[in-house]
C-alpha cells in the first residue's frame, strides 16, 4: 500500500511503471524544437472539426489511442481514466472520453493536471486498486483564449509576460512494476498565492507553488537537487522560471543547472513568438510524454522530478479583481 509521509509526500513502494505514453500536438508545436518527439502532429488547429473545443477533444483522443496502441493495450485493459483540461466542466476530456466505457475521473488542476492525473493513476496502481490506469490531459490555444481572454479573431495584443497556450495532449498509462520509467513518489501540492492579479502573468502566479512543492519533496524524501538529473516544471515560462531560481537562491540552493521548464522546451522562443513561453495542460503533458519519458526509458535520464504547475483561476474571479492562486504537484520518475 502507499505510505503517506509527512506533509503530502506519498511513497509508492511497488514503483509502478509508466508502461506506455504518447503525445499529440498542433501544427505550431510540431514546428518547434521537439518536433521529432511527438506521435501525432496536426496539419492545422481545427483537426477537421467545426469548433475549437471539439478539436481539443479529438487531440486528446489521439494521445490516448496512440498510448493504447504503443503499449498493446485495449480499452478494456484500462481500469480507470484520469483526465482533465482547462475548459469549464472539463468538457474537452468528458466529450473526448464519452465513447469509451472506462470508469472516468474528471480533474481540474489547470496546467498542473498532467502531474495530478499521473499521481492519482500511480497511487491507484501502487495500492492495487487498479491494474492499469491512464492519465491524459490536453489544451488548445483557441479554446483557452476564447474562455480565459478574448476570441482569437479579436486580434488582441499580448503582453511580454503572456504565455502561449499549447495545442497539445499527452497520455501515460501506468501499470504494475515492469520496465522503466518508474514512479517512485509523489508530493501533493498546496495552494499558494503571490497576490498576482494579472491573468497574463501566469508564471509569476505559479512560481511560489512550484518552490513550495519541490522544497517539500526534497525535505520529505531527504534528497537534494543533486539527486536529480532534471527538475522539470511546467509551465512557468521564462518569468516564473527566473522567480523559482531566485526563491531557491534565498535558501542558498542553486537549481539553475538542474532546472528546465516545459514552457521553455516546447517552442523556440526567438523564432515562434510565444513571448514568455508555453503554457496549458497540454504543454507539460506533451513534453513529458513525447520527450522526457522516452529519455528515462533509454537511461539517458536517471531521475526526474516532474513538478507541473497550475493557476487556479476563472475569468469571473479575475474580473472581480481577485488574486490568482497557484498549485504544483510533483512526481519522482526514475529509470532505476
Amino acid at each position: 500500500m502507499s505510505n503517506l509521509t509527512k506533509d503530502g509526500t506519498i511513497y509508492l513502494p511497488t514503483s509502478p511503471s509508466i508502461a506506455s505514453y504518447a503525445a499529440a500536438v498542433g501544427k505550431k508545436e510540431g514546428e518547434g524544437p521537439l518536433a521529432n518527439c511527438f506521435d501525432y502532429i496536426a496539419e492545422d488547429v481545427t483537426l477537421g472539426e467545426n469548433s475549437w473545443e471539439k478539436s481539443e477533444s479529438k487531440l486528446q483522443q489521439y494521445a490516448f489511442t496512440n498510448a493504447l496502441s504503443k503499449g498493446n493495450f485495449s480499452e478494456s485493459d484500462i481500469d480507470f481514466l484520469f483526465a482533465g483540461d482547462l475548459l469549464n466542466q472539463c468538457v474537452a476530456s468528458a466529450y473526448g472520453s464519452r465513447d469509451t466505457s472506462i470508469p472516468f475521473f474528471g480533474l481540474f488542476g489547470a496546467c498542473s493536471t498532467m502531474a495530478e492525473s499521473l499521481s492519482l493513476a500511480s497511487i491507484f496502481v501502487d495500492s492495487g486498486t487498479a491494474v492499469n490506469a491512464a492519465a491524459v490531459t490536453s489544451s488548445h490555444f483557441c479554446s483557452a483564449e476564447r474562455q480565459f481572454r478574448l476570441p482569437v479573431n479579436y486580434g488582441g495584443q499580448r503582453t511580454p509576460t503572456a504565455q502561449w497556450t499549447a495545442t497539445a495532449a499527452g497520455c501515460a498509462i501506468v501499470s504494475p512494476h515492469g520496465a522503466p520509467p518508474y514512479v517512485k513518489a509523489v508530493t501533493v501540492g498546496k495552494i499558494k498565492d503571490m497576490g498576482v492579479t494579472d491573468a497574463n502573468n501566469m508564471g509569476a502566479a505559479m512560481a511560489t507553488a512550484a518552490y513550495d512543492t519541490i522544497s517539500r519533496h526534497l525535505a520529505n524524501t531527504e534528497q537534494s537537487v543533486d539527486d536529480f538529473d532534471l527538475i522539470l516544471t511546467g509551465d512557468l515560462g521564462q518569468v516564473g522560471s527566473d522567480i523559482l531560481v531566485e526563491l531557491f537562491q534565498k535558501d542558498n540552493v542553486d537549481i539553475s543547472g538542474k532546472h528546465n521548464d516545459c514552457g521553455l522546451m516546447l517552442y523556440d522562443l526567438k523564432s515562434q513568438d510565444v513571448h514568455a513561453g508555453g503554457s496549458g495542460c497540454g504543454c507539460s503533458a506533451s513534453v513529458l510524454c513525447g520527450h522526457i519519458l522516452p529519455e528515462i526509458a533509454k537511461g539517458n535520464l536517471k531521475n526526474v522530478l516532474f513538478a507541473a504547475t497550475g493557476a487556479l483561476m476563472s475569468p469571473t474571479i479575475v474580473q472581480q479583481g481577485e488574486s490568482i492562486p497557484g498549485i504544483s504537484h510533483a512526481v519522482h520518475i526514475s529509470a532505476e
